[in-house]
């Protein structure tokens, strides 16, 4: 049996619970965090473009022309705007610390995705920085308490000769200044950012960039209604001989600034320095092992590719053929990228279990899991076949990081244990029906949360006929449930387990039919 569940993952898995039953599957916002960032990301541009039209750099004229901006347009599109551009600011650093603890929460930061997590720290720096610039330019009274702020903090630094507060003295303050802001706010940082998201989904196939249609509708309504109950607004205009007596601050972004009433700026940056190597580091507090790489069988591959299209993290790439075959590609492992999910081994058409075997005695595929190949849990299918008794036999095929599929064992119901549902071919559920199976359950991760981010989805695809390589159309399709759930979904699943094991007793003994029907599928 597997171990329990975290704490912190539990309240993850509870929290992500409650949002399926709010917004659905499809348009759970915790499974489409990376997206809905950059869908705040272009809310953020595009208002800011607009304000960028009206508003006026220079330090003399910058909050005036802002507050004509908010007051004086049109049906009050500037105020909306205006607020817009906060707002999808802030949303986006909340997607962005839900998807930290989220990749957290679920193991997934450590071994070949510490490359995300590594580069993804900085990238949050960025925006944070990008914010900042922006209160800045408004120049009021929460932008001279962040100048001032910042320039203290600036000033611990042994990189500038003077200090650098000198500069917001009464007739220090010059126009190069807001138009450096100006230049970084609006340019510099955001293609640096641009750079870094790419370093960020490097080394990730099939990105999604873009949320569902319905849920980026529904978020865009919610900003615009906070946007017009609670607009945006500027404090009081700078005034450099006046110390500011109210701030009103912007803590996804302003968060550190108000330390430095307590602590010193050296301190503050041996906080952030502290706080950022530690979490650089943490994919190695400790290391994960993730298993040893798959391995290219030469004589079995044609080089076709799918396995290429279907891993996640870029570890297959395609090469000219080497070994002299009629075939004119053949796959590679990039072995320091593969996360040993065995996708590949369910992507390859070599793998399926009516192969006949060679004279050595095991069943080859063109690419294969060296610590679970196709061979051995093609046998422990058979194995578990042989030992089914009574009516209802079922076969379940489970993932390791989903639900313990030996919760469903019983003298009528095997189990096979997979690295992944996406590395077992869907040929195998066809397997075990032609071979004394009632029914067949694959049960992984929960819908739209692979932890290998597509197995579940491919082997969807595949038993419905819609991915290569597909189960073929004459299998009875109301005999294979495809579950998916996580370690606290017992109940559910168990649930739905039941009724599918009930549905068996309506059918005819025979394993398969003529006739392609639904599968069923939860």
């Amino acid at each position: 049996m597997k171990s329990s569940v975290n704490p912190i993952k539990r309240v993850y898995l509870h929290l992500e619970e409650w949002f399926n039953l709010s917004f659905g599957k499809e348009w759970n916002p915790l499974y489409h965090l990376g997206p809905l960032t950059f869908f705040f990301f272009w809310i953020a541009l595009i208002s800011g473009l607009y304000l960028y039209i009206f508003f006026n750099t220079t330090v003399e004229h910058a909050h005036a022309s802002l507050e004509t901006i908010v007051n004086d347009h049109v049906l009050g599109i500037g105020s909306l705007m205006r607020s817009l551009h906060r707002y999808a600011s802030d949303a986006a650093i909340i997607t962005i610390l839900l998807h930290i603890f989220r990749e957290f929460s679920q193991d997934r930061y450590r071994g070949t995705r510490w490359y995300s997590w590594f580069t993804g720290i900085p990238t949050l720096w960025m925006v944070v920085l990008l914010g900042i610039t922006g209160y800045w330019m408004v120049w009021d009274e929460l932008a001279l308490y962040v100048s001032m702020s910042a320039s203290h903090l600036l000033d611990a630094l042994p990189i500038f000769s003077d200090s650098m507060a000198r500069n917001f003295l009464p007739g220090n303050l010059s126009d190069r200044f807001s138009t450096l802001l100006a230049f970084l706010h609006l340019l510099g940082q955001p293609m640096f950012l641009i750079f870094m998201l790419w370093f960020h989904v490097k080394r990730l196939t099939h990105v999604e960039v873009s949320a569902p249609k319905g849920l980026a509708i529904g978020c865009l309504i919610a900003l615009t209604a906070l946007s017009i109950y609670m607009p945006a607004q500027s404090h009081a205009p700078v005034n450099l001989s006046k110390v500011p007596t109210e701030i009103h601050l912007d803590w996804f972004y302003l968060n550190i600034f108000p330390l430095l009433q307590y602590w010193s700026p050296g301190e503050i940056w041996l906080l952030v320095a502290g706080v950022t190597t530690f979490m650089l580091f943490m994919p190695w507090l400790p290391k994960k092992n993730e298993g040893t790489p798959a391995v290219v069988n030469l004589e079995h591959c044609n080089g076709c590719g799918q396995c290429v299209f279907d891993c996640p993290f870029d570890a297959i790439s395609l090469q000219a053929r080497t070994d002299g075959a009629k075939w004119k590609s053949e796959v590679i492992v990039h072995p320091e990228l593969c996360a040993a999910c065995g996708i590949c081994t369910g992507s390859c058409p070599s793998s399926t279990p009516f192969r006949k075997k060679k004279e050595e005695g095991s069943l080859k595929t063109g690419i294969d899991m060296p610590e679970l190949t196709l061979d051995t849990f093609k046998q422990q299918t058979d194995e578990v076949l042989g030992k089914l008794t009574g009516d209802n036999k079922i076969v379940a095929f489970g993932c390791k990081h989903g639900y313990d599929i030996e919760a469903f064992s019983a003298a009528n119901v095997g189990t096979v244990h997979l690295f992944c549902t996406g590395m077992m071919p869907a040929s195998l559920a066809e397997y075990a029906l032609k071979n004394g199976a009632d029914g067949v359950v694959i049960s992984g991760c929960r819908s739209g949360d692979c932890y290998y981010r597509f197995g579940n989805h491919w082997m969807d695809l595949r038993i419905h006929g819609e991915r290569q390589p597909a189960l073929r159309p004459r299998v009875d399709r109301e005999r294979i449930k495809i579950l998916g759930g996580a370690e606290v979904d017992g109940k559910r699943l168990h649930k739905q387990f039941k009724l599918f094991h009930d549905s068996l007793t309506q059918k005819t003994a025979t394993p398969s039919s003529a006739t392609a029907k639904e599968v069923n599928h939860d």
